[in-house]
């Protein structure tokens, strides 16, 4: 039998993707919002799929607030944008 794969939806497009695939968003019980690279850390988690327009269209919907349940940081927004971007150029260059 094929293990199930955890399935998370965007807050930018809503569509439902595997988690591993996405970027988790995170906001610590301490109420600090990071980028959790490892997808393990404690908090309120919410997930943007690694696509520049997703972020763009969680920032303008507020989804990505909704869901975390707090202000976003403009420095995390640069931050996140920048990490979207590696993501896709790195991703590019290895096919």
């Amino acid at each position: 039998m094929a293990k199930k794969l955890p399935l998370r939806m965007c807050t930018g497009c809503g569509e439902m993707k595997v988690k591993k695939e996405m970027i988790r968003v995170l906001k610590t019980p301490e109420g600090e919002i990071t980028i959790d690279a490892t997808g393990k850390k404690n908090g309120r988690g919410a997930y943007i799929c690694n696509n520049p327009d997703c972020l763009k269209k969680a920032v303008k919907s507020k989804g990505l607030e909704r869901s975390l349940k707090a202000v976003i940081p403009p420095e995390l927004l640069e931050s996140l944008t920048k990490e979207l971007v590696l993501h896709e150029s790195g991703r590019k260059e290895g096919v």
